[in-house]
Protein backbone atom coordinates (compact mmCIF):
# COMPACT_ATOMS: atom_id res chain seq x y z
CA UNK A 1 0.00 0.00 0.00
CA UNK A 2 1.75 3.20 -1.12
CA UNK A 3 -0.91 5.72 0.05
CA UNK A 4 0.31 6.91 3.43
CA UNK A 5 0.25 9.84 5.79
CA UNK A 6 3.44 10.25 7.79
CA UNK A 7 1.97 11.99 10.82
CA UNK A 8 3.99 14.20 13.17
CA UNK A 9 7.22 14.07 11.21
CA UNK A 10 9.99 16.68 11.01
CA UNK A 11 11.35 16.99 7.44
CA UNK A 12 15.11 17.67 7.62
CA UNK A 13 14.76 18.37 11.34
CA UNK A 14 12.30 21.24 10.86
CA UNK A 15 8.92 21.80 12.54
CA UNK A 16 6.59 18.85 12.92
CA UNK A 17 4.04 18.35 10.15
CA UNK A 18 2.26 15.63 8.19
CA UNK A 19 3.53 14.39 4.82
CA UNK A 20 1.39 12.45 2.37
CA UNK A 21 2.25 9.75 -0.14
CA UNK A 22 0.23 8.48 -3.10
CA UNK A 23 1.30 6.38 -6.09
CA UNK A 24 4.84 6.27 -4.78
CA UNK A 25 5.32 10.05 -4.55
CA UNK A 26 4.84 12.82 -2.03
CA UNK A 27 1.61 14.74 -2.57
CA UNK A 28 0.19 17.93 -1.09
CA UNK A 29 -3.05 16.49 0.30
CA UNK A 30 -3.87 13.31 2.20
CA UNK A 31 -5.31 10.53 -0.02
CA UNK A 32 -8.68 9.26 1.11
CA UNK A 33 -7.38 5.72 1.69
CA UNK A 34 -4.08 6.67 3.30
CA UNK A 35 -2.52 4.48 5.94
CA UNK A 36 -1.57 6.74 8.87
CA UNK A 37 1.86 6.18 10.40
CA UNK A 38 2.58 8.12 13.59
CA UNK A 39 6.24 9.13 13.37
CA UNK A 40 6.40 10.51 16.90
CA UNK A 41 8.18 13.71 15.94
CA UNK A 42 11.13 11.92 14.35
CA UNK A 43 13.26 13.47 11.61
CA UNK A 44 12.62 12.51 7.99
CA UNK A 45 15.35 12.74 5.36
CA UNK A 46 15.47 11.58 1.74
CA UNK A 47 16.89 8.11 1.19
CA UNK A 48 20.57 7.67 1.95
CA UNK A 49 22.74 7.24 -1.14
CA UNK A 50 25.62 4.75 -1.28
CA UNK A 51 27.41 6.24 -4.27
CA UNK A 52 30.65 4.25 -4.17
CA UNK A 53 30.74 0.60 -3.19
CA UNK A 54 31.60 -2.87 -4.54
CA UNK A 55 28.60 -5.17 -4.24
CA UNK A 56 30.42 -8.11 -5.84
CA UNK A 57 33.24 -8.24 -3.28
CA UNK A 58 31.69 -8.50 0.19
CA UNK A 59 32.29 -11.64 2.28
CA UNK A 60 29.06 -11.15 4.26
CA UNK A 61 27.60 -14.49 5.34
CA UNK A 62 30.84 -16.39 4.71
CA UNK A 63 33.36 -17.71 7.27
CA UNK A 64 35.83 -15.19 8.66
CA UNK A 65 38.61 -14.38 6.21
CA UNK A 66 42.06 -14.16 7.73
CA UNK A 67 43.68 -11.19 5.99
CA UNK A 68 47.46 -11.35 5.59
CA UNK A 69 47.64 -9.44 2.31
CA UNK A 70 49.52 -6.30 1.38
CA UNK A 71 50.74 -3.72 1.76
CA UNK A 72 50.55 -2.47 -1.86
CA UNK A 73 47.37 -1.79 -3.82
CA UNK A 74 48.41 -4.34 -6.45
CA UNK A 75 48.89 -6.99 -3.74
CA UNK A 76 45.26 -6.62 -2.69
CA UNK A 77 44.01 -6.62 -6.27
CA UNK A 78 45.98 -9.70 -7.28
CA UNK A 79 45.00 -11.60 -4.14
CA UNK A 80 41.31 -10.86 -4.51
CA UNK A 81 41.27 -11.92 -8.15
CA UNK A 82 42.93 -15.23 -7.30
CA UNK A 83 40.93 -16.23 -4.21
CA UNK A 84 37.39 -15.42 -5.34
CA UNK A 85 36.83 -19.04 -6.37
CA UNK A 86 38.46 -20.66 -3.32
CA UNK A 87 36.41 -18.42 -1.01
CA UNK A 88 33.20 -19.39 -2.75
CA UNK A 89 32.20 -15.87 -3.79
CA UNK A 90 29.00 -15.89 -5.81
CA UNK A 91 28.53 -12.28 -6.95
CA UNK A 92 24.76 -12.72 -7.13
CA UNK A 93 24.46 -13.89 -3.51
CA UNK A 94 27.13 -11.56 -2.13
CA UNK A 95 25.71 -8.50 -3.87
CA UNK A 96 22.21 -9.28 -2.62
CA UNK A 97 23.45 -9.66 0.96
CA UNK A 98 25.34 -6.39 0.72
CA UNK A 99 22.43 -4.48 -0.84
CA UNK A 100 19.96 -5.73 1.76
CA UNK A 101 22.30 -4.62 4.56
CA UNK A 102 22.50 -1.15 2.96
CA UNK A 103 18.71 -1.04 2.66
CA UNK A 104 18.32 -1.88 6.35
CA UNK A 105 20.32 1.28 7.12
CA UNK A 106 18.11 3.48 4.94
CA UNK A 107 19.89 3.30 1.61
CA UNK A 108 17.58 3.73 -1.39
CA UNK A 109 20.22 4.24 -4.11
CA UNK A 110 23.49 2.38 -4.73
CA UNK A 111 26.27 2.88 -7.26
CA UNK A 112 28.45 -0.23 -7.40
CA UNK A 113 31.74 -0.73 -9.20
CA UNK A 114 31.82 -4.34 -10.44
CA UNK A 115 35.01 -6.11 -11.52
CA UNK A 116 35.59 -6.96 -15.16
CA UNK A 117 38.76 -8.93 -15.88
CA UNK A 118 40.11 -11.74 -18.03
CA UNK A 119 40.24 -14.10 -15.02
CA UNK A 120 36.54 -14.03 -14.10
CA UNK A 121 35.11 -12.45 -17.22
CA UNK A 122 31.66 -10.96 -16.75
CA UNK A 123 30.56 -13.12 -13.80
CA UNK A 124 30.47 -10.13 -11.47
CA UNK A 125 28.42 -8.04 -13.87
CA UNK A 126 25.96 -10.88 -14.40
CA UNK A 127 25.63 -11.47 -10.64
CA UNK A 128 25.01 -7.83 -9.71
CA UNK A 129 22.61 -7.43 -12.63
CA UNK A 130 20.61 -10.35 -11.19
CA UNK A 131 20.51 -8.61 -7.81
CA UNK A 132 19.48 -5.34 -9.45
CA UNK A 133 16.58 -7.12 -11.14
CA UNK A 134 15.51 -9.00 -8.00
CA UNK A 135 15.53 -5.88 -5.82
CA UNK A 136 14.00 -3.56 -8.43
CA UNK A 137 11.49 -1.26 -6.78
CA UNK A 138 13.21 -1.66 -3.40
CA UNK A 139 16.57 -0.06 -4.20
CA UNK A 140 18.00 1.59 -7.32
CA UNK A 141 21.35 0.07 -8.33
CA UNK A 142 23.75 1.58 -10.85
CA UNK A 143 26.51 -0.67 -12.17
CA UNK A 144 29.96 0.63 -13.11
CA UNK A 145 31.97 -1.75 -15.30
CA UNK A 146 35.25 -1.62 -13.39
CA UNK A 147 38.59 -2.84 -14.83
CA UNK A 148 40.24 -3.14 -11.42
CA UNK A 149 43.08 -5.35 -12.67
CA UNK A 150 43.77 -2.99 -15.57
CA UNK A 151 43.06 -2.91 -19.28
CA UNK A 152 46.45 -2.04 -20.71
CA UNK A 153 48.17 -4.58 -18.46
CA UNK A 154 45.66 -7.36 -19.22
CA UNK A 155 44.87 -7.60 -22.95
CA UNK A 156 41.29 -8.62 -23.64
CA UNK A 157 39.83 -6.63 -20.73
CA UNK A 158 38.80 -3.69 -22.92
CA UNK A 159 36.75 -6.05 -25.08
CA UNK A 160 35.05 -7.44 -21.95
CA UNK A 161 34.32 -3.88 -20.81
CA UNK A 162 32.68 -3.22 -24.16
CA UNK A 163 30.55 -6.32 -23.70
CA UNK A 164 29.59 -5.38 -20.13
CA UNK A 165 28.37 -1.98 -21.29
CA UNK A 166 26.39 -3.56 -24.10
CA UNK A 167 24.80 -5.93 -21.54
CA UNK A 168 23.51 -3.05 -19.45
CA UNK A 169 26.25 -1.72 -17.18
CA UNK A 170 25.43 1.94 -16.57
CA UNK A 171 28.86 3.57 -16.42
CA UNK A 172 32.42 3.12 -17.63
CA UNK A 173 34.93 2.66 -14.84
CA UNK A 174 38.65 3.22 -14.76
CA UNK A 175 41.60 2.95 -12.42
CA UNK A 176 44.89 4.76 -11.74
CA UNK A 177 46.12 5.47 -15.28
CA UNK A 178 49.74 5.75 -14.21
CA UNK A 179 50.15 3.81 -10.98
CA UNK A 180 48.20 0.74 -12.09
CA UNK A 181 48.17 0.87 -15.87
CA UNK A 182 51.57 2.52 -16.55
CA UNK A 183 49.93 3.90 -19.70
CA UNK A 184 47.79 6.96 -18.98
CA UNK A 185 47.14 7.75 -22.63
CA UNK A 186 46.11 4.20 -23.55
CA UNK A 187 43.93 3.75 -20.48
CA UNK A 188 42.10 7.07 -20.66
CA UNK A 189 41.68 6.90 -24.42
CA UNK A 190 40.00 3.51 -23.96
CA UNK A 191 37.77 4.72 -21.11
CA UNK A 192 36.56 7.79 -22.99
CA UNK A 193 36.20 5.89 -26.29
CA UNK A 194 33.95 3.32 -24.55
CA UNK A 195 31.90 6.10 -22.99
CA UNK A 196 31.43 7.80 -26.34
CA UNK A 197 30.57 4.53 -28.09
CA UNK A 198 27.91 3.53 -25.56
CA UNK A 199 26.73 7.00 -24.57
CA UNK A 200 27.41 6.38 -20.88
CA UNK A 201 28.99 8.40 -18.06
CA UNK A 202 32.38 7.71 -16.47
CA UNK A 203 33.48 7.06 -12.88
CA UNK A 204 37.25 6.59 -12.45
CA UNK A 205 39.05 5.34 -9.34
CA UNK A 206 41.95 7.73 -8.72
CA UNK A 207 44.07 6.61 -5.77
CA UNK A 208 47.25 8.31 -7.04
CA UNK A 209 48.58 10.95 -4.69
CA UNK A 210 50.34 14.30 -4.99
CA UNK A 211 52.00 15.09 -8.34
CA UNK A 212 51.20 11.75 -9.95
CA UNK A 213 47.53 12.17 -9.09
CA UNK A 214 47.54 15.78 -10.30
CA UNK A 215 48.95 14.65 -13.64
CA UNK A 216 46.26 11.96 -14.07
CA UNK A 217 43.54 14.37 -12.98
CA UNK A 218 44.67 16.95 -15.54
CA UNK A 219 44.56 14.27 -18.23
CA UNK A 220 41.02 13.29 -17.22
CA UNK A 221 39.92 16.93 -17.24
CA UNK A 222 41.52 17.49 -20.65
CA UNK A 223 39.61 14.54 -22.11
CA UNK A 224 36.37 15.69 -20.49
CA UNK A 225 36.76 19.05 -22.23
CA UNK A 226 37.78 17.54 -25.57
CA UNK A 227 34.89 15.05 -25.62
CA UNK A 228 32.23 17.47 -24.40
CA UNK A 229 31.44 15.23 -21.43
CA UNK A 230 31.02 18.01 -18.88
CA UNK A 231 28.68 16.84 -16.12
CA UNK A 232 29.16 13.17 -17.05
CA UNK A 233 32.48 12.37 -15.38
CA UNK A 234 33.15 11.45 -11.75
CA UNK A 235 36.37 10.72 -9.92
CA UNK A 236 36.28 8.42 -6.91
CA UNK A 237 38.69 8.78 -3.97
CA UNK A 238 40.71 11.64 -5.55
CA UNK A 239 43.33 11.44 -2.80
CA UNK A 240 45.51 13.96 -4.65
CA UNK A 241 43.02 16.70 -3.73
CA UNK A 242 44.03 16.20 -0.10
CA UNK A 243 47.67 17.11 -0.78
CA UNK A 244 49.36 19.84 1.31
CA UNK A 245 50.02 22.07 -1.72
CA UNK A 246 46.68 23.86 -1.58
CA UNK A 247 47.55 26.29 -4.39
CA UNK A 248 47.98 23.40 -6.83
CA UNK A 249 44.81 21.74 -5.51
CA UNK A 250 42.86 25.01 -5.86
CA UNK A 251 43.85 25.25 -9.52
CA UNK A 252 42.66 21.70 -10.13
CA UNK A 253 39.41 22.28 -8.27
CA UNK A 254 38.71 25.34 -10.38
CA UNK A 255 39.00 23.18 -13.51
CA UNK A 256 36.84 20.47 -11.95
CA UNK A 257 34.14 23.03 -11.18
CA UNK A 258 34.29 24.53 -14.66
CA UNK A 259 33.86 21.10 -16.27
CA UNK A 260 31.23 19.91 -13.77
CA UNK A 261 33.32 16.90 -12.79
CA UNK A 262 32.04 15.20 -9.65
CA UNK A 263 33.98 13.84 -6.68
CA UNK A 264 33.09 10.75 -4.66
CA UNK A 265 34.84 10.31 -1.33
CA UNK A 266 35.03 7.34 1.01
CA UNK A 267 36.73 9.38 3.78
CA UNK A 268 39.30 6.69 4.62
CA UNK A 269 41.49 7.04 7.69
CA UNK A 270 44.58 5.85 5.81
CA UNK A 271 44.82 8.39 2.97
CA UNK A 272 44.49 12.12 2.26
CA UNK A 273 40.92 13.13 1.46
CA UNK A 274 39.35 15.90 -0.63
CA UNK A 275 38.36 18.89 1.49
CA UNK A 276 34.59 18.75 1.20
CA UNK A 277 34.02 22.31 2.40
CA UNK A 278 36.24 23.59 -0.41
CA UNK A 279 34.43 21.43 -2.96
CA UNK A 280 31.07 22.67 -1.70
CA UNK A 281 32.18 26.31 -1.84
CA UNK A 282 33.24 25.84 -5.47
CA UNK A 283 30.00 24.13 -6.45
CA UNK A 284 31.62 20.75 -7.14
CA UNK A 285 29.05 18.00 -6.67
CA UNK A 286 30.30 15.61 -4.00
CA UNK A 287 28.94 12.21 -3.04
CA UNK A 288 30.20 9.44 -0.81
CA UNK A 289 30.29 5.72 -0.27
CA UNK A 290 31.46 3.00 2.09
CA UNK A 291 33.73 1.46 -0.58
CA UNK A 292 34.24 -2.30 -0.14
CA UNK A 293 32.98 -3.69 3.16
CA UNK A 294 34.11 -6.85 4.97
CA UNK A 295 36.05 -8.15 2.01
CA UNK A 296 39.54 -9.45 1.22
CA UNK A 297 40.85 -5.88 1.41
CA UNK A 298 39.76 -5.26 4.99
CA UNK A 299 37.37 -6.41 7.72
CA UNK A 300 35.60 -3.11 8.30
CA UNK A 301 32.35 -1.52 7.16
CA UNK A 302 28.62 -2.01 7.55
CA UNK A 303 27.20 -0.06 4.60
CA UNK A 304 25.65 2.59 6.88
CA UNK A 305 25.74 5.93 5.08
CA UNK A 306 24.67 7.82 8.20
CA UNK A 307 27.79 6.49 9.91
CA UNK A 308 29.77 7.40 6.78
CA UNK A 309 28.51 10.99 7.13
CA UNK A 310 30.01 11.01 10.62
CA UNK A 311 33.32 9.70 9.24
CA UNK A 312 33.35 12.42 6.58
CA UNK A 313 32.83 14.94 9.37
CA UNK A 314 35.67 13.51 11.41
CA UNK A 315 38.12 13.36 8.47
CA UNK A 316 37.27 16.95 7.47
CA UNK A 317 37.17 18.39 11.00
CA UNK A 318 33.50 19.32 10.64
CA UNK A 319 32.39 20.37 14.12
CA UNK A 320 29.63 22.98 13.74
CA UNK A 321 26.11 21.67 13.28
CA UNK A 322 25.85 23.23 9.82
CA UNK A 323 29.12 21.51 8.85
CA UNK A 324 27.85 18.13 10.03
CA UNK A 325 24.71 18.80 7.98
CA UNK A 326 26.98 19.26 4.96
CA UNK A 327 28.38 15.76 5.54
CA UNK A 328 24.82 14.42 5.57
CA UNK A 329 24.01 16.36 2.40
CA UNK A 330 26.94 14.63 0.68
CA UNK A 331 25.50 11.24 1.69
CA UNK A 332 22.02 12.14 0.42
CA UNK A 333 21.46 14.91 -2.12
CA UNK A 334 25.04 14.99 -3.38
CA UNK A 335 25.15 11.31 -4.23
CA UNK A 336 21.64 11.42 -5.66
CA UNK A 337 22.52 14.30 -7.98
CA UNK A 338 25.65 12.51 -9.19
CA UNK A 339 23.62 9.36 -9.85
CA UNK A 340 20.96 11.39 -11.66
CA UNK A 341 18.25 10.11 -9.32
CA UNK A 342 14.90 11.23 -10.66
CA UNK A 343 12.50 13.04 -8.31
CA UNK A 344 14.79 12.93 -5.28
CA UNK A 345 13.68 14.92 -2.23
CA UNK A 346 10.80 15.44 0.17
CA UNK A 347 8.75 17.97 -1.77
CA UNK A 348 5.39 17.20 -3.43
CA UNK A 349 6.05 15.36 -6.67
CA UNK A 350 9.27 13.76 -5.43
CA UNK A 351 9.52 10.00 -5.13
CA UNK A 352 8.70 8.80 -1.63
CA UNK A 353 12.20 7.44 -0.97
CA UNK A 354 12.87 8.47 2.61
CA UNK A 355 14.23 7.50 6.01
CA UNK A 356 12.94 8.15 9.51
CA UNK A 357 15.90 8.80 11.80
CA UNK A 358 16.42 9.37 15.50
CA UNK A 359 17.79 12.56 17.03
CA UNK A 360 16.78 16.05 18.05
CA UNK A 361 18.70 17.59 15.16
CA UNK A 362 20.30 16.42 11.91
CA UNK A 363 23.75 16.71 13.49
CA UNK A 364 22.72 14.50 16.41
CA UNK A 365 21.25 11.97 13.99
CA UNK A 366 24.56 11.77 12.15
CA UNK A 367 26.63 11.43 15.31
CA UNK A 368 24.43 8.80 17.00
CA UNK A 369 23.29 7.02 13.79
CA UNK A 370 20.78 4.91 15.70
CA UNK A 371 18.89 2.12 13.85
CA UNK A 372 16.58 3.55 11.21
CA UNK A 373 12.98 3.55 12.43
CA UNK A 374 11.41 3.35 8.97
CA UNK A 375 12.63 3.27 5.39
CA UNK A 376 10.33 3.85 2.41
CA UNK A 377 11.10 3.25 -1.25
CA UNK A 378 8.43 4.52 -3.62
CA UNK A 379 6.10 4.75 -0.64
CA UNK A 380 6.55 1.10 0.32
CA UNK A 381 8.21 0.04 3.56
CA UNK A 382 11.54 -1.69 2.90
CA UNK A 383 12.97 -1.63 6.45
CA UNK A 384 11.83 -1.11 10.05
CA UNK A 385 13.95 -0.56 13.15
CA UNK A 386 17.15 -1.42 11.31
CA UNK A 387 15.88 -4.61 9.71
CA UNK A 388 15.05 -5.06 6.04
CA UNK A 389 11.62 -6.53 5.22
CA UNK A 390 13.28 -9.28 3.14
CA UNK A 391 15.90 -11.70 4.37
CA UNK A 392 19.34 -12.02 2.85
CA UNK A 393 20.12 -15.30 1.08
Amino acid sequence: MTSKTLKNVRPMGGPATDLHVADGRFVAAAPADAQVIDCGGSILIPGLVEAHTHLDKSLLGLPWYRNEVGPRLIDKIDNEREVKVSLGLDPRIQSERHAILAMSHGCTHIRSHVDVDTHHGLAGIEGVMATREKLAGMVDIQIVAFPQSGMMTRPGTAELMDEALAMGADLVGGIDPCGMEHDPKGHLDTVFDLAQKHGKPIDIHLHERDALGWFSMEEIIDRTEASGMQGLVSMSHAFCLGAPDRAQVAALQERLARNRIHILTTAPASAPVPAVKELHAMGILTGAGCDGIRDTWGPYGNSDMLEKAMQIGMRNNLRRDDEVELALDICTRGGAAIMGAEGYGLEPGCRADCVLIGGETLAEAVVTHTPRKLVLKGGNVIARDGTCVIEAP
